[in-house]
């Protein structure tokens, strides 16, 4: 078998396999790489050292058995006999669900969540997003400070157990998503830079030096990462991947590495003959990033939006600290904003970051499914000082409003894990950091954080606590009982008429139509022959949709269609879902 490995700053290679060393020779035809072969196959142990030095793990290791400091393992990928005859799921249409697979169950594997795909088939989602799945230090974690950047955590089960959860999602007729983390390494267990410059002081980002895409080696670099991702998609038949926080990805070429990442993806669709996409986290409001190469756009294919998630949620909660005081001015217009213009944040000023911000987005050539709209996410969840989600907070009426605002809006819609039953679990912050050190400082760390906002000491859950991982977790005896049942009712009827009512897949943002009461706490929009309106306040509204046949399509409360006035009468913190011609 033919060993490789980019290292271009040593003077010698070693390559130890399977109980035997070896030196490795330079590759006369690429600067900076090594090549030796050595009798290996599936599930071979082995590592290299650099300058005589310790043996790590290979850097485009495909499994880490012991961890991401242990010795690397080859995988052969042709093992697999795929069952699902897959042609692939594309984004248009879509509604996301985001899963992680620590949490998902109690069990915390990815044959455990396989398990559990049934109930996303019957709720109605097209596509399980699954968090960072790349191996890190202990157990359990979020995943975004992983190493091995083209590896399964060993712990969720290996590649084999992944190529079995896509199997069977596919079989049910979902597709797969993968949160990717491009921006940073982990603290723990990265040993790149003993190989290379993958890491350059020439930017900084909160997680330290930068990953190294514009200073001399960079062309590894960019190439490492973009192997990873197509690596993917190709070996484990994913359809599409969700980057992680891109606006931290600092890189002054002229060709963007996010330019590169998507034109490689979509050749690589092209050759699959299935459709592929690439959905950005991104807080810069730059419609750029989803506009296409040919009009010198980077070419994603979408963005997560934090502004209709940051408008709905001061709409829901009056909350106004840190970034949501812009939108808690006036969060309906907010959210009138958000739902008509796909940002808030377009060139006006943010507060809370004390200057302008964002550019406008062109609404005629823009599709709005290339905005992600969600109510909850584990970001928006997990970085709570508890963890606690919408329901520990909100009535059901008012989670049903959320509901429908996200699920009949004009973005493509994103639930989180068990918000679809208004889960009573939280979902915290947790680590299983090994290095102690680096333990006590992220549970420092972590309480300092919420103590600047008021929060006491014992009152934030220490991350590396067992007991926080298990609060996190789902309950799985609580869909089908009580309030919870009724909620998830009420998902799976709006996730249905989104499939069905062709007006709810419609791509064109200027056509919605956007009409709301501040005081009255009522808001009501029109997308084609569909009206969706919602109370927020505790009082009945009278909410004019104007006159005309109308037909309720769905209704949290009991609701009668507007009369000839054109007067819509709706029960406080309740929604209702209409078909107007």
């Amino acid at each position: 078998m033919q060993f490789e490995v980019w290292a271009p700053q040593a003077d010698r290679m070693t390559l130890h396999c399977a109980g035997t060393t070896r030196a490795l020779e330079r590759d006369p035809d690429r600067a900076g790489w090594w090549t030796g072969e050595a009798e290996a196959g599936d599930g071979t142990r082995y590592g290299f050292a650099v300058d005589d030095g310790p043996v790590l793990p290979d850097p485009r290791s495909r499994r880490q058995p012991d961890g991401p400091d242990g010795l690397s393992a080859v995988v052969d990928q042709d093992r697999y006999a795929w069952r699902a005859e897959w042609a692939g799921r594309g984004l248009p249409g879509a509604v996301l669900y985001e899963l992680h697979v620590g949490t998902y169950t109690r069990e915390g594997t990815l044959d455990a969540a396989a398990e559990r795909l049934g109930h996303l088939a019957e709720l109605g989602v097209t596509h399980v997003e699954l968090m960072p799945l790349c191996p890190f230090p202990g157990r359990h974690g979020w995943g975004y400070e992983g190493v091995s950047l083209w590896a399964v955590h060993e712990p969720y089960g290996g590649p084999e157990a992944l190529k079995r959860f896509v199997d069977r999602a596919h079989e049910l007729g979902l597709g797969v998503v993968l949160d990717v983390v491009h921006n940073h390494f982990g603290p723990s267990g990265n040993h790149l830079p003993a190989f290379g410059p993958y890491l350059t002081d020439a930017h900084h980002t909160p997680w330290g030096s930068a990953v190294n895409l514009d200073a001399p080696g960079s062309d590894e670099v960019r190439a490492y990462l973009r192997g990873s991702a197509l690596a993917w998609l190709r070996d484990y038949h994913l359809d599409g991947l969700r980057l992680d926080a891109v606006h931290a990805l600092r890189d002054t070429r002229a060709c963007h590495f996010l330019e590169e990442l998507s034109a490689s993806v979509d050749a690589l669709s092209e050759d699959l003959g299935r459709p592929l996409f690439l959905v950005a986290e991104s807080d810069l409001c730059d419609p750029r990033l989803i506009t296409s190469r040919k009009e010198n756009g980077l070419g994603l294919h979408a963005q997560w939006n934090d502004d209709f998630h940051h408008a709905l949620h001061t709409a829901l909660t009056g909350e106004a600290q840190g970034y949501y005081e812009d939108f808690a001015r006036a969060p309906l217009a907010a959210l009138a904003k958000t739902l008509t213009g796909g940002f808030f944040h377009d060139g006006t000023y943010s507060s809370f970051r004390g200057r302008r911000h964002g550019r406008p987005l062109d609404r005629t050539r823009v599709s709005a499914h290339r905005l992600l709209g969600y109510g909850q996410t584990h970001d928006q969840v997990g970085n709570r000082a508890q963890g606690d989600r919408l329901s520990a907070a909100l009535s059901p009426g008012l989670l049903a409003c959320a509901a429908a605002l996200t699920l009949t809006g004009p973005f493509t819609p994103m639930l989180f894990m068990g918000e679809e039953w208004a889960a009573g679990t939280p979902w915290q912050f947790f680590t299983d950091h090994t290095d102690p050190e680096l333990a006590e400082a992220v549970r420092r760390g972590r309480r300092r954080e919420f103590a600047a906002h008021g929060w006491a000491e014992e009152d934030v859950p220490d991350p590396q606590d067992p007991a926080t991982r298990d609060r996190s977790c789902l309950d799985w005896s609580e869909p089908e009982s009580g309030p919870h049942a009724r909620v998830l009712a009420w998902y799976r009827e709006l996730i249905a008429l989104r499939h069905t009512q062709a007006d709810l897949s419609d791509p064109d943002l200027a056509d919605v139509k956007v009409a709301y009461d501040e005081e009255a706490r009522w808001l009501a929009f029109r997308r084609g022959d569909v009206k969706v309106a919602v109370n927020l306040g505790k009082a009945p509204a009278s909410i004019p949709l104007g006159t005309g046949r109308a037909r309720v399509l769905a209704a949290w409360e009991p609701v009668d269609v507007p009369g000839t006035d054109g007067l819509l009468s709706l029960p406080g913190e309740s929604c209702v879902v209409l078909t107007q011609p």
